[in-house]
């Protein structure tokens, strides 16, 4: 049965622009979208929310039941694993009825006295969405500085809050990016801000008490493909002024105990290069890919850091990618992928040296899993804080004693009226069109018959070398419960079988993302798992694209396809520099001022190859204030693909305005989100 409406829906005026490059002609009938102060743009995406709800009106006792299923499986009122730092343990927590987060901490021990440093729901007064992008105690813990944001553009203003008398300093930075750091003497602070394509470009020095206009500019980054970027040490050492492309990094420090000391370069960029630094003692460790296409460790003197002085301290191992490195006073603790999956290495270090006194691995019980390194604030801890889930397990956060090698349960997270056990988890391998293995992460109730008969949802990303990590996630279990397998495909342009893995899907590779998805769909028929009309794929922002991609390529594979926040005007956005972000992706998507570069996006750019024929229910998101996608992208789709389909199929467009790239920021906001789509999803199955 087709996923029809008997509601008429919207119809985008075409208004012809003539695009032209290389020889190439398009025309695009939808380019008027992009302008936001256009009243007529404003009423469409209105007209497009009105038209989503009025087709989804019949499932709305079903998602009220979805919703009302997922606020019942968390704990409402609950916080998270308390963590001691300088006399202090820090928390967060929730509160039934209220959509955000409480940060308090309580001196000395989890006995005393309650103190609430922020509380999210406060600050969100009045606002349809906020947003605390940074959260910065300072090293004496007498003040908070934090970063809001309540529209959803990930543009920051910094407050400062002085701990002992409760009440807010007078210092306001405004127009802030994430990377907010205290000098030493708890007395300066280190920020970022963006040019007019919200490029993260400068790092600034604020000193407290001064106004904004005050404030010391320390570095301007006028390359438009780096980014800039602040971290501290897990020394507290130095700040790190981190520059990044998609390709090159180049790092800068700041000696936090003299913070007006300008920044000194470690190492000048170099096309290809990247590197990413941390301290201990006298050495600086550094993770690089110089002659390591997987990385390598490195140390280097503090006292003479340039790239001649760097010494191997852990070789390549080709495969096996090390994606990051955490630093502690006896040990050093690196994450690496390989096989698919995530692992940690814990290294013991020497006292006085940069050198290895012995290793392990950790070991975790399960086939397949997600494991984070969680907010390790001391330097002289032998413990480490992970957070452990996978597509079964509820999240877990131990403190793993690094010496004795034991796991010490600090929280559970406590889902009501489930049980892993009725389900299981697998790893699956497919064979993709060009003949390499490709693993694919899968759970399912432990009695389902491999019969073609489940719904499933398919799920990706593959860009920037983002690995999909296999981990829990509470609302999941309302597909699951209703029969449904979940599965993830680890596509290349991720990162989960070594750095090859992602430039295999980038650039003029871009196509194997795509075919490789395919093939893990094709997989999941093959062993009996779903049948096209049972399967349904989800993917959000280059994940999205990744939708629109494959259901050009193959729109009766599929029974229903949410792209969320999707970059599906690739090629249009691609060719103006003007639009935020666009020279910084050059690197990833290729520059399409360069013919093959154009070539390559102009054959799998989803709105450019929509077509004349019938696709499956489509559902697209979009946040009005998105600075990363912005909205006219799946405005435009939409507009352009119900213009072409040729079947009664929905294709529905949910804006939200009040947001950005992320959604609804409250809780329940993005629980009901969840719901709507969790509707969609039924229903085009033909469960709903």
């Amino acid at each position: 049965m087709p996923f029809a409406s008997q509601v008429t829906s919207p119809w985008a005026p075409r208004r012809p622009t003539r695009l032209a490059a290389h020889g190439d002609v398009r025309i695009d009938d939808y380019y008027w979208m992009r302008d936001r102060n256009n009243p007529q743009v404003i009423d469409y995406l209105m007209a497009e929310n009105s038209y989503a709800a009025d087709v989804m009106r019949e499932t709305e006792p079903l998602q009220e039941e979805i919703f009302q299923e997922m606020r019942r499986r968390i704990r409402e009122t609950d916080s998270t694993a308390p963590v001691a730092d300088g006399g202090f343990w820090y928390y967060q927590r929730t509160v039934a009825g209220l959509n955000y987060p409480i940060y308090c901490r309580r001196q000395g021990s989890m006995d005393a006295p309650e103190e609430i440093l922020l509380d999210v729901n406060e600050l969100a007064t009045g606002h349809a969405f906020c947003e605390v992008g940074e959260f910065s105690i300072s090293p004496d813990h007498s003040l908070l500085a934090y970063a809001y944001d309540v529209d959803g553009a990930e543009l920051f203003t910094v407050a400062v809050k002085d701990l002992n008398t409760g009440e807010l300093r007078t210092d306001r930075i405004q127009g802030v990016y994430y990377g907010l750091e205290w000098s030493n003497d708890s007395h300066t602070l280190f920020y970022t801000t963006v040019d007019a394509a919200h490029r993260p470009d400068a790092v600034w020095r604020h000193d407290l008490g001064a106004a904004q206009t005050e404030d010391t500019q320390l570095l301007h980054e006028q390359d438009e493909r780096f980014f800039v970027m602040l971290y501290k040490t897990r020394s507290t050492r130095f700040i790190v002024v981190h520059l990044r492309s998609n390709m090159t990094t180049e790092a800068h420090v700041i000696d936090a105990d003299a913070p007006a000391v300008a920044p000194r370069l470690i190492a000048p960029r170099r096309q290809g290069h990247e590197y990413q630094l941390d301290h201990r003692g006298d050495w600086f460790f550094i993770r690089t890919n110089d002659q390591a296409k997987d990385f390598r460790v490195m140390v280097a003197p503090v006292a003479a850091p340039e790239a001649a002085a760097w010494q191997l301290l852990l070789p390549e191992q080709s495969g096996m990618l090390i994606d990051r490195i955490e630093l502690f006073r006896q040990h050093l603790v690196v994450l690496a992928w390989t096989g698919g999956r995530k692992q940690v290495r814990v290294v013991r270090l020497a006292r006085d040296a940069p050198e290895i006194v012995d290793d392990h691995w950790i070991e975790f019980s399960e086939e397949t899993y997600a494991v984070q390194v969680e907010h390790n604030p001391v330097f002289d801890a032998t413990s480490l804080r992970l957070h452990y889930s996978s597509l079964k397990t509820p999240p877990i956060t131990y403190a793993y004693d690094m010496a004795s090698r034991q796991f010490d349960l600090l929280k559970q997270e406590e889902i009501a009226n489930y049980n892993p056990d009725d389900y299981v988890t697998r790893r699956l391998w497919t064979t993709t069109p060009d003949g390499l293995q490709m693993p694919i992460s899968l759970v399912c109730s432990k009695d389902a018959v491999l019969d073609n008969s489940h719904p499933c949802l398919l799920y990706s990303y593959g860009a920037y070398g983002a690995s999909s990590e296999p981990s829990f996630r509470a609302n999941r279990l309302s597909l699951l419960e209703r029969g449904f397998v979940f599965a993830i495909a680890h596509i290349r342009g991720g990162s989960e079988l070594g750095r090859a893995w992602y430039h295999g899907g980038k650039l003029l590779n871009k196509q194997h993302t795509f075919t490789d998805f395919i093939a893990a769909a094709e997989q999941l028929i093959t062993d009996g798992y779903t049948r096209p009309d049972r399967l349904v794929i989800m993917g959000r922002s280059a994940g999205g694209l990744l939708m629109g991609a494959v259901v050009n390529l193959r729109p009766e594979l599929f029974a229903g396809v949410l792209a969320g926040v999707p970059f599906v005007d690739v090629l249009t956005t691609m060719m103006d520099p003007s639009i935020p972000l666009t020279v910084i992706e050059y690197e990833e998507w290729g520059n399409p001022a360069d013919a093959d570069a154009y070539t390559a996006m102009r054959a799998y750019s989803p709105y450019d190859n929509l077509a004349a024929t019938a696709y499956p229910p489509i559902l697209a998101t979009a946040g009005l204030h998105d600075p990363r996608v912005s909205f006219w992208e799946p405005a435009k789709y939409v507009a352009k693909l119900r213009q072409l389909k040729q079947n009664d199929n929905v294709v529905l467009l949910k804006t939200n305005m009040a947001a950005g790239h992320g959604g609804a920021s409250g809780r329940y906001e993005y629980l009901r989100e969840t719901a709507f789509e969790y509707a969609f999803f039924l229903k085009a199955v033909g469960l709903a």
